[in-house]
């Protein structure tokens, strides 16, 4: 097995158990009540710590359903970002996870029995966004982001969370707006590969920035061919992904590195 192949399959059981660890913390608080020891369970969210930042920094006081706990598990995401960038989003958040998973559900639904790695099947799903909408609707969590953080100094409650697709999927106390966030996160998820990722997710937006700074890096060599499996391959629809390693939309799946035709045309590597 290459190293890549075993990088990501390591991936694959890390998002395993980010998926599991999160429907227990869910049902913990639906057994034990939000009251139970250990915080709500919007306090174990990483992008609670910048819904409140600001009102805490303003007053003193975190937002209801947060608390302290937010910004230990946010300094937790962040320092993976300073190294791997937006690993946290390729690796670890649940909901990269289910997406991943209803994307290849959409494939099998579509015709295809196996995904073909590198090639272009004959499955019709996912769909592909026309490259200008693509363009534009990527702006679209960086605006989420400054709306919610303006939001946030007039709010009592997080500003996403009556709408969190992850307590859509994992808080097992549903209303009819929360049933609604999940059938559009389910069904968007099969026709469009992560498109909480690209173009909703604000925790998202905040990690994209460490891509260009961070040490642990893809790098492309002179012995690629251009062959094209890896821009088929990302689940981020990055184009000329050898060009565009540091992208802000590189969420270091190494699915790329996985796929790629020649040994050594991709890396993964500590850039000093």
């Amino acid at each position: 097995m290459s190293q890549a192949s075993s990088l990501v399959k390591s991936r694959r059981a890390i998002q395993w158990i980010g998926v599991v660890g999160t429907f227990l913390l869910g049902l913990r608080h639906i057994m034990l009540g939000e009251a139970s020891r250990g915080g709500s369970f919007d306090s174990f969210c990483p992008f609670g710590a910048v819904e409140t930042l600001l009102p805490y920094l303003a007053t003193g006081h975190t937002l209801k359903t947060t608390n302290l706990l937010n910004f230990s598990v946010m300094l937790g995401v962040l320092g993976v970002a300073l190294v791997a960038g937006r690993a946290f989003c390729g690796w670890m958040c649940p909901l990269g996870t289910i997406q991943d998973w209803f994307a290849s559900l959409g494939r099998r639904l579509s015709g295809e029995k196996k995904h073909i790695r590198g090639k272009q099947g004959k499955a019709w799903i996912p769909l592909h966004i026309p490259k200008t909408a693509d363009k534009v609707l990527r702006y679209a969590k960086y605006l989420l982001l400054a709306l919610i953080l303006a939001a946030s100094l007039y709010a009592v409650y997080p500003p996403l969370h009556d709408f969190c697709p992850v307590r859509a999927v994992f808080s097992f106390k549903m209303t009819p707006l929360l049933w609604s966030v999940l059938i559009t996160f389910l069904v968007t998820s099969v026709f469009i590969e992560r498109a909480w990722c690209k173009y909703l997710c604000p925790l998202g937006a905040v990690l994209a920035i460490f891509n260009k700074i961070s040490p642990v890096k893809l790098v492309s060599s002179s012995t690629c061919n251009q062959c094209g499996r890896c821009d088929i391959e990302c689940s981020m629809g990055i184009e000329d992904v050898p060009s565009n390693l540091a992208d802000a939309e590189c969420i270091r799946c190494l699915e790329c590195l996985d796929v790629c035709a020649r040994d050594g045309s991709l890396e993964l590597k500590v850039i000093k």
